[in-house]
């Protein structure tokens, strides 16, 4: 049986290529686009959504794979087959964790729908911090990792202004045009090689956050909801049918946890295996200096949200405290115990309504997510928490429903705060009562 063998990018495509970008998180890969650009990569970050980037995905890759690998390759399919690229002159960019999770393995499937569908001369980049693909043409420095960092940090600020000023703002569109303003400026700076410094960073944090403080608004009591999941479906428009946008129309307030949680879990899981299971004293610390690295800015995010009134993430270090006596720090296949640490650090903060965004069979997502609901009721019991599948055969009515009923308590719940502030007021004979909230609540937790 003959090895089949598949192009690779090498370092004089780097100008004769154009890069295809999956949109994952549509605010950070924004600003990650113009850091390649800088770089001197050409790049595109990829828009084309709908049922035929599904449909293309089932198409050329087995339907028991992740519904993200089926989105992510669908999509690069799509846009192949749409007629703007020269299919000679194009590569793909995928990233790959390195870990247990079926995701390390995507850049394989990917590359056999490749030759499937006819372009078995497009290269895919891999995009790692692991040393796979050693070969791919793309060279992570440490000034291009810095630089990832900042970029990182810069989106996470700019998604957590935007979804706490938003449903507030007194001039619909303030939050938004705001935030296409910063990510425009921040793009431009990336372009000019500045603004991803500790110093710049440091500069311009402070004028972001008060410039979104100065937007009028109206702080009249909402409705908290919480975002967690499998990262792809938990971040992508495409993956959860814009979660974030029909949250919004129910006049919500969304907490959407940031990227870099993601990243700095990636980063301690390696010396944590090494305690675990023995390793060499590097091993055991090397995550450690890479955190203490991070917490610079991490530190600084913090302060500045704080310091303009707006709700603050926890320290990556108090989010690993919060798993103590509820999940195993060994558990890191995937989103791994981030996942239930996110969802504890939520309800602690307000945000105790709470999607659990996973796709359907993602066996770490069931575990750590949806397998953990009861443990956190029983140690929170105001969390109203709601899994959510997705894949090709979810319907989207029957996702928001799921939802709007979960919503339902959250708004009872609130009223039932507001009547308790409130003076008591006699009800007048014969008055109709609302339903008890905990039939309510009986109602959602069956639906799970």
């Amino acid at each position: 049986m003959e090895l089949q063998t598949y192009p690779k990018f090498t370092p004089e495509m780097k100008k004769t290529h154009k890069i295809l970008i999956p949109n994952m998180a549509p605010v950070q890969f924004r600003i990650l686009a113009a850091v390649m650009e800088q770089a001197g990569y050409t790049c595109e970050l990829l828009e084309n959504c709908g049922s035929g980037v599904c449909e293309l995905g089932l198409k050329y890759v087995h339907n028991d794979t992740c519904y993200p690998a089926l989105l992510v390759i669908g999509q690069f399919l799509d846009a192949l087959g749409s007629g703007k690229y020269d299919l000679d002159h194009t590569a793909l960019i995928i990233t790959q964790t390195g870990g247990g999770c079926r995701a390390s393995n995507y850049i394989h499937l990917l590359r056999k729908a490749l030759v499937k569908a006819g372009y078995p001369q497009v290269p895919v980049v891999s995009l790692n911090f692991s040393g796979l693909e050693k070969d791919s043409g793309f060279p992570m420095t440490v000034p291009l990792l810095r630089k990832l960092l900042a970029v990182i940090y810069y989106g996470d600020l700019l998604v957590a202004l935007r979804a706490q000023t938003e449903p507030y703002e007194v001039e619909k569109g303030a939050a938004e045009r705001c935030q296409e303003k910063w990510l425009d400026t921040i793009c431009g700076w990336i372009l000019q090689d500045k603004g991803w410094s500790n110093g710049e960073v440091k500069s311009a944090m402070p004028r972001i956050a008060r410039d979104f403080a100065a937007i009028p608004v109206r702080r009249t009591p909402k409705v908290k909801v919480g975002v967690v999941g499998e990262i792809y479906v938990k971040y992508s428009p495409l993956g959860n049918n814009d979660l974030e946008r029909f949250l919004r129309s129910q006049d919500c307030e969304v907490n959407l946890p940031g990227l870099m949680g993601f990243v700095q879990y990636c980063a301690y899981n390696p010396s944590e295996t090494a305690r675990l299971y023995g390793g060499t004293f590097l091993e055991k610390h090397v995550s450690g200096w890479i955190l203490k690295y991070i917490e610079g800015m991490e530190s600084l995010m913090i302060h500045v949200l704080k310091d303009n009134g707006y709700h603050a993430p926890l320290p990556f270090r108090e989010l690993i405290k919060l798993t103590d006596g509820v999940i195993g720090m060994g558990d890191k296949m995937g989103e791994g115990w981030l996942l239930t640490a996110e969802m504890i650090e939520l309800v602690r903060a307000g945000y105790e309504n709470i999607v659990c965004a996973q796709p359907f069979g993602c066996l770490p997502n069931h575990i750590c997510g949806k397998g953990m609901i009861n443990k956190i009721r029983e140690l929170y019991p105001q969390a109203n928490i709601t899994p959510i599948d997705y894949d090709p055969s979810a319907t989207r009515v029957n996702q928001e429903n799921r939802i709007k009923l979960m919503l339902a308590v959250g708004r009872e719940r609130l009223a039932e705060r507001q009547a308790a502030a409130a003076p008591a007021e006699r009800p007048e004979r014969g008055a109709e009562r609302p339903a008890p909230v905990k039939r309510r609540e009986e109602a959602a937790h069956a639906a799970v």
